[in-house]
């Protein structure tokens, strides 16, 4: 049985910092998520309590085409990063980022602290992520598993 409240921090961090494949997955070292949305099992949303450490990164720049993202900002300084244009963001505030809008994103600890948010995202199967700095794409079948490849399609 599922409980129906949880001390956040006490639930236990991803066991990767990352599901991209080979040379990705070490560039996010510096990040924690835990995954609060699956112990509750909930299917039709996500929800990350991630910790980010001074020059950790939330994520490579990347935008969805069918998944909206939400992220708030609970304690410490993030640098949001969106095609090219820097924003600072501190505890209390919040972005987001609709499903298709082909703006690319990613945060920043830019700061001589760490830094936790929430993040919040739709399941939506067959979502597409772009990675617009390199040269990798993402997809989400059926079964709910991210699969990666190049851009052109072809394997890692």
């Amino acid at each position: 049985m599922k409980p129906v409240a949880v001390t956040a921090l006490e639930v236990a961090p991803r066991a990767k910092p990352s599901i991209l494949p080979g040379p990705f997955a070490p560039l996010f070292e510096g990040r924690e998520k835990r995954a609060l949305g699956d112990v509750f099992g909930l299917t039709n949303f996500g929800i990350n309590l991630t910790r980010l450490q001074p020059g950790g990164k939330s994520a490579l720049p990347h935008a969805h085409a069918r998944q909206d993202e939400f992220v708030y900002v609970l304690a410490g300084t993030l640098t949001l990063i969106t095609d090219g244009a820097a924003t600072t963001l501190t505890a209390g505030m919040c972005a987001g980022f609709a499903a298709g809008s082909g703006v690319a994103h990613h945060m920043e600890n830019r700061s001589d602290s760490e830094a936790m948010y929430l993040e919040i995202g739709d399941r939506t199967r067959g979502d597409q992520v772009s990675y617009p700095h390199e040269d990798l794409a993402a997809s989400m079948g059926e079964d709910g598993a991210w699969r990666f490849t190049r851009k052109d399609g072809s394997p890692l």
